[in-house]
């Protein structure tokens, strides 16, 4: 059975895939943290989509992370499954000569 990471790590052979992935970083991130919050805090979809009034299916497009979502929307979600949100804008490394 090929694993996940094997399939991954045959995609990124490729250039062009490689440099794709890599702008949607930030949208993979996200989605990964809004995942992992929700499961930590043991709730279904359904659950924090109750929670925060919504259907399930806004549930789901909000932790696909490829969609505008709002800061404010973003931080109920975060209330929903007991988090807090925090945003933070980090420097890189990057010369800029």
């Amino acid at each position: 059975m090929t694993k996940l990471l094997d399939l991954k790590a045959e995609f990124l052979n490729n250039s062009e895939n490689r440099v794709a992935y890599e702008v949607l970083a930030p949208e993979f991130d996200l989605a990964r943290k809004l995942i992992a919050a929700r499961a930590m805090a043991g709730l279904s979809q359904r659950e924090v989509a109750d929670r925060m009034g919504t259907r399930q299916s806004e549930v789901s497009r909000i932790e696909g992370a490829r969609q505008n979502i709002s800061i404010a929307k973003l931080a109920k979600y975060a209330s929903a499954v007991g988090a807090k949100l925090d945003i933070r804008i980090e420097p890189i490394n990057v010369d800029l000569n």
